[in-house]
Order: C-alpha cells, then structure tokens, then sequence
C-alpha cells in the first residue's frame, strides 16, 4: 500500500513536532491537534528527533533547524534518506536564505517562518502531506533559482548511465507534461488546474516518474528536468 493511500484509508494526518522550545512545541502540537491532525510525537532535540520519528512513523515532521544534539538538517538527512521517510516541513525562525536552502538540499519538502499565521501553518502542513512543495511568500523563487544553479553544475545521470535528455522517452507524455510544469515552479494544485486533473493524478504521475528516473525527491525531479531543457520548453 502506498504512502498516499495509507494516509486517505486513514483519513487522517499524522504529524511529529520537533522544537526546543517546549512552550512553541507545545503550542503547535495543540494547534494541530485541534485541527483534526494525529500528533503522534514530539520532540525537543534532534536525537530524540531521529528516534522517536523512526518509531512512531509520522506522514509529516514539523521541524525546527535550531536543535540541540543534532541540528535540523541532519535531522532531515537521516529521516527523508531514500524517500521512505516522512515530508518534512520546517518551521523556522530563520528566513536567510541559506538556511532555506540547506533544508531543501536535505530533503525538506516545505519552509515556513515563525511569523506564520496557525491557519498558514495547518494549511501547510495538509499541503506537505499531499506532496507540494510550501515554502513562506518570496522563498519559493529562491528555491527554483537554486534548482537553475545546481542544473548548470555536472551532475551524474539518474540510473547511473547516459544522459538526462535519454531517460526522457521512458516518460508518457502526460508524465513529461507534468514534468515540464514541475520544472517551472508550479505547484501540484496549480499542475492540476492547468491540466484540468486531479490532484491525486497529478501525485501519481510524480511518483510513476520518480521511478522510472530513479531519483528519490523533488528536488532531484526539478533538477533533471531542467537539465532535460524541460523548464523552457
């Protein structure tokens, strides 16, 4: 059973909160355990983290990056390794860029600041757990200039043999179609709305393509997409 049709046979979204701040941790946890969400754990430092998130197995890890032990990325690293591991949206008092981008590169699926409004953070955390990317208003075109940079850089082709612009034609042409907005930045709804599918097709395509391209994240997808030329065509 997949990831997805775990999470809908359940009806509902399991979320790990990670702070080392007991008041703030606290305070989300209720907050999303008033809005509907399982709150499976806490925690308050990445060790504890790392352990208590591969014991417990929740869809959604709300993380700080400031944690004592371990810091937040490595905390990313060791859970999102493989793609088998929970989505990780950050929620950081941090906004500098640098600091988005080293959880991205981790393996974080979203970035939120602190200021966030509790509706802003419970609609993210829905969001990261159906897949889309979330990230704080300005951040996102940081993260796609990045994604630019890191194509322009060599890179080894996915499976290991070839180039990037090979693997292509084992895409449908709907799997290249979403691949190509993928690559511009669009969002899984927005891809939806402009191929007039589900958001759930649009999930599937991404997942069907991440195997066939044996890459592990989105991260991973945008980069070989902009490599294949599929961000301007």
């Amino acid at each position: 059973m997949s990831e997805q049709t775990e999470m809908q046979t359940r009806g509902t979204i399991r979320v790990m909160v990670v702070d080392d701040h007991p008041m703030w941790r606290d305070a989300v946890a209720r907050d999303l355990a008033e809005a509907g969400f399982d709150v499976v754990a806490t925690a308050g430092d990445g060790e504890q983290a790392v352990r208590r998130a591969r014991a417990t197995s929740p869809d959604v890890l709300v993380l700080d990056l400031n944690l004592p032990a371990k810091p937040g990325v490595q905390v990313c690293k060791e859970l999102v390794g493989g793609g088998t591991g929970p989505r990780v949206l950050v929620l950081s008092a941090s906004g500098e860029h640098a600091d988005v981008l080293e959880a991205v590169k981790s393996g974080a699926t979203g970035y939120l600041v602190k200021s966030a409004s509790t509706a802003e953070l419970l609609d993210a955390v829905r969001r990261t757990a159906a897949g889309d990317p979330v990230f704080t208003p300005g951040l996102a075109g940081l993260v796609l200039g990045e994604y630019r940079r890191l194509a322009t850089e060599p890179a080894p082709a996915p499976g290991g043999s070839g180039d990037a612009k090979t693997a292509a034609p084992q895409l449908t042409e709907r799997e290249t179609e979403v691949l190509r907005l993928v690559a511009k930045g669009l969002s899984y709804k927005q891809i939806a709305e402009r191929l007039v599918i589900s958001h759930r097709t649009v999930q599937n395509h991404v997942q069907n393509t991440l195997g066939k391209l044996q890459l592990h994240n989105r991260v991973e997808l945008v980069r070989y997409a902009i490599e294949a030329g599929l961000d301007d065509a």
